[in-house]
């Protein structure tokens, strides 16, 4: 278990997790979690899914890739990660929403910023 940093479609550097469940931006801050292939937002909202080490979005579009991510759309030139920040304190998970169905994935990229999809 190392750090894992998520790079959107551009190829930047968004997030990361260090322990394949906690996301964190890289001034620190606890974004998301993950859980049984899920990606959760800490007040409990259902976000997305975790696929082939891809974050997919509700529609089966991807968002995020790692190092590692099989499959899906054309991957970009990764570009450098920045320093991480002191990590906040995590927030308490908040009552979990239905989790949606995983859809069938596409070969596209998601039509969502990334910020859009953490909110």
């Amino acid at each position: 278990m190392g750090s894992i940093t998520f790079y959107d479609k551009n190829g930047d550097p968004f997030c990361y997790t260090e322990d394949d469940c906690h996301i964190y931006d890289f001034d620190g801050n606890p974004i998301a979690y993950i859980e049984s292939e899920s990606v959760w937002n800490y007040d409990g909202k259902h976000l997305g899914f975790m696929h082939k080490g891809w974050i997919i979005d509700h529609s089966g579009n991807y968002l995020l890739f790692t190092e590692k991510s099989t499959g899906g759309p054309l991957k970009p030139f990764r570009s450098l990660s920045p320093l991480k920040g002191l990590k906040s304190l995590k927030p308490l998970k908040g009552l979990k929403e239905f989790a949606p169905m995983r859809p069938l994935t596409s070969l596209s990229w998601s039509d969502l910023s990334v910020d859009e999809f953490f909110v």
